[in-house]
């Protein structure tokens, strides 16, 4: 296969679709809940197939950090030594200064510069019965001090269907600054579509419901974040703050386990532990 041998010469316009990522970002400011953009086909046929077939199986443990608890059941990765050399490669794109001053270009945020670190980026992976409780990103870089502005997550599974669920779900500001508003959107994770927003503007977002995909399929993503130098007075939020599902509104151990989640000093002693 044409891209399966690395090659250090590529740039992002060699591995990536421009015409449609630029004609969805034209509507980009405007979109609602929250400005967002929806662009199929994001990286090059073959490109994507290339990244599917490099991306960890679920049961590869030596990829995987688990999140495992009441408010959120997934594994990520964002160790580069562990990254297979394809995806390593990927990142090194996406998170390169050419690649930034285009974004910047498309959305209209100077400077916008990568996070080399990936926190809280580089591969994500849900089975069937994954979640993703509707939550608010962090909001300053613990390392860097710079805040987070704009969120890519590319879907790399070729069989997705739409009735296995797991659509990220956008929600509207809510009247309490701790709750979301309403679901307003529902987006299918379909191969090689990305998902581009600002993470800045009460932007509520997580997994619309419970990944339902049979034995062997997982919903499979690339994120990475971009970051800009944070206007005064801005929420210094460090880690991400989750809400309750309906169903989980009065439960006290969940609520404390959403709080011990918001803080850095508490968040991993109990992302790992299970309701």
């Amino acid at each position: 296969m044409l891209f399966m041998k690395i090659d250090r010469a590529l740039s992002y316009g060699d591995i990536m679709n421009l015409e449609p990522i630029e004609a969805a970002f034209q509507g980009f400011q405007e979109a609602k809940p929250f400005p967002h953009c929806e662009i199929d086909g994001f990286f090059k046929p073959e490109y994507a197939d290339a990244i599917e077939q490099a991306f960890p199986g679920f049961n590869d443990e030596k990829y995987w950090h688990t999140y495992l608890n009441a408010i959120e059941d997934k594994r990520t990765c964002n160790n580069w030594n562990l990254l297979p050399p394809l995806l390593y490669q990927t990142f090194n794109i996406l998170n390169s200064p050419e690649f930034c001053a285009y974004l910047s270009k498309l959305t209209g945020v100077e400077p916008l510069k990568s996070d080399p670190g990936l926190n809280g980026g580089g591969l994500h992976i849900h089975k069937s019965g994954g979640k993703l409780n509707q939550h608010l990103d962090y909001s300053v870089h613990p390392k860097l001090k710079m805040q987070r502005k704009i969120n890519i997550i590319v879907y790399v599974n070729s069989h997705w269907q739409e009735d296995w669920g797991g659509q990220l779900g956008l929600w509207g500001k809510g009247e309490n600054p701790k709750r979301p508003g309403e679901l307003q959107k529902k987006l299918i994770p379909g191969f090689n579509k990305a998902v581009a927003f600002d993470t800045t503007m009460d932007s509520w977002h997580g997994l619309a419901e419970p990944v339902k995909s049979p034995d062997g399929e997982c919903r499979q993503s690339l994120a990475v974040y971009y970051v800009t130098n944070p206007p005064v007075g801005v929420d210094e939020r460090g880690k991400a703050l989750f809400a309750p599902t309906k169903e989980q509104e009065d439960d006290k151990e969940i609520l404390e386990l959403i709080e011990k989640r918001a803080s850095t000093a508490t968040a991993d002693k109990v992302w790992a532990k299970k309701d």
